[in-house]
C-alpha cells in the first residue's frame, strides 16, 4: 500500500493519516462559538475580579467596558484582551482560567 490515505469523520473530529512512514493523528477541534468564547471570558473575568489588586481590578474594569459592548471596534477589543490577558499572567494559576478564554476566543476571532 503506497501513497497517502484517511480514515475517520468526514465532518469534524479525529482522523488519522496513514502513509508509507507511518501513521499520524489529525486533531480537528471545530470552529469555536464566538458568543459562547465571550461568554466563558466574561464569567472568568468576573471570577477572578475580587481576587486582584485595586490597581489590577482598574485594569479588568476598563477591559470590561469594551468586552461587554456590542461591537467593539478591534483595535481596541485587542487592547482589551490583551490588558485581561497581562493581568491573568500576572497573578498566577488563578489567571489560568482568564488565560484559556482569552485563547479561545482569539481563535473564534480567527486570530
Amino acid at each position: 500500500m503506497s501513497g497517502t490515505h484517511y480514515y475517520g469523520d468526514q465532518v469534524g473530529g479525529d482522523k488519522f493519516e496513514v502513509h508509507d512512514q507511518g501513521i499520524g493523528k489529525i486533531v480537528h477541534h471545530g470552529p469555536v462559538d464566538q458568543q459562547a468564547a465571550f461568554r466563558e471570558l466574561l464569567a472568568a473575568v468576573q471570577a477572578l475580579r475580587p481576587q486582584v489588586t485595586g490597581t489590577d481590578r482598574q485594569v479588568i474594569d476598563e477591559s470590561l467596558a469594551t468586552l461587554q459592548a456590542p461591537r467593539p471596534e478591534p483595535a481596541r477589543l485587542r487592547r482589551a484582551l490583551g490588558a485581561v490577558s497581562g493581568v491573568a499572567m500576572m497573578v498566577g494559576q488563578v489567571g489560568v482560567p482568564v488565560a484559556e478564554a482569552v485563547r479561545k476566543v482569539m481563535t473564534a476571532l480567527g486570530a
